[in-house]
């Protein structure tokens, strides 16, 4: 590698949170922080604190903890064990490519580790440009919005700024694509083909799409885009979202309700693969392959195969890697 007094550049990758532990504590904290947020839920702030406190907090955090209980690993929580393993091997390949030290850090939107403390390791490492990449495919002002927001708070105090680039989404990056694609086909060849593919996407209510979040627009975009590379016919495959909460209609078609009715039809193998989630965490490890394979199951289905997120594949690391080298043509 090259050596010089600072790097080029820095990269901020950034997920979206995890509790610290499966206890019915640490996951009030992290919910506490996740849904104050009114870019996650944007009712009223007195009605929603009272909700939230009076309610929600008292009630969700003992069964929530459970579910993570169920997938919890010696390493911490899927989401945190995979980010970091995809934060050092970002670093490598980067590094590869360019012969010159490039830090990256990992940072949650909630919880820890915190913009703060990636802010000050580049600080330390006397890094002025930053890339921040959300490790969201799918733009929504939930999620990829949340990161811009939670950055610019995390930004407020410091006298002198960074020069940044951030990454606004790549729902069609081809190597995307290509990644997602590779993971299917390597699911055939060991299971062989399902009678069904589902693409199942995070959720979103409806009226925040009615309001211009183009969120299902780019799902819609991504699983086209993976149905063609798979040349997969349209009774081969679906879109779905998930992770409804509250009681207002969300995207639909619902998952959970299309693999009921995938299992009512007797269907003997279905697949589901999560695109808009780059790290396995509870939303695919426990609600998808635990809970929506019962569903499938119960209805009269058969076999309910889950197929893992990118987490840190090749492809997806090289994909990641090129994208964050895209972004620095004029930082050379």
């Amino acid at each position: 590698m090259t050596s010089s007094s600072k790097p080029r550049f820095g990269v901020m990758l950034v997920n979206l949170g995890t509790p610290e532990a499966p206890t019915p504590d640490a996951v009030r904290r992290y919910l506490g922080e996740f849904l104050w947020d009114q870019r996650v839920v944007d009712v009223s702030r007195p009605l929603w604190w009272l909700i939230l406190n009076g309610i929600i907090l008292r009630i969700r955090p003992q069964r929530v903890a459970k579910a993570y209980a169920s997938v919890w690993t010696d390493q911490g929580s899927p989401l945190m064990k995979v980010s970091q393993a995809q934060a050092i091997e970002l670093k490598q390949r980067l590094e590869d490519m360019l012969g010159t030290s490039v830090p990256v850090e990992l940072a949650m939107t909630y919880g820890v580790p915190t913009m703060e403390s990636a802010g000050q390791a580049f600080r330390q490492a006397g890094v002025e440009r930053i890339i921040v990449l959300p490790l969201y495919p799918q733009f929504s002002a939930t999620t990829t919005g949340a990161v811009f927001d939670r950055l610019a708070k995390a930004l407020k105090p410091c006298p002198s700024l960074p020069e940044l680039h951030f990454i606004r989404d790549y729902h069609q990056n081809p190597d995307y694509i290509e990644a997602l694609a590779n993971s299917v086909r390597e699911y055939q060849a060991a299971h062989g083909m399902p009678d069904r593919l589902l693409m199942s996407f995070h959720g979103i209510p409806q009226r925040y799409a009615r309001q211009g979040d183009p969120y299902p627009q780019q799902c819609e975009a991504t699983a086209q885009a993976l149905a063609e590379a798979l040349g997969l016919e349209t009774d081969q495959w679906a879109l779905t979202f998930q992770s409804r909460f509250g009681r207002e209609p969300w995207l639909q078609p619902y998952t959970d309700k299309t693999l009921a009715e995938w299992g009512q039809s007797g269907l003997e193998r279905v697949a589901v693969i999560c695109p808009g989630f780059a790290a396995d965490c509870l939303e695919t490890l426990e609600e998808i392959a635990l809970q929506n394979a019962e569903i499938f199951t119960e209805a009269g289905g058969g076999t309910l195969d889950y197929i893992p997120a990118l987490n840190d594949r090749v492809d997806h690391i090289q994909m990641l890697a090129d994208l964050v080298v895209s972004q620095t043509q004029g930082w050379r």
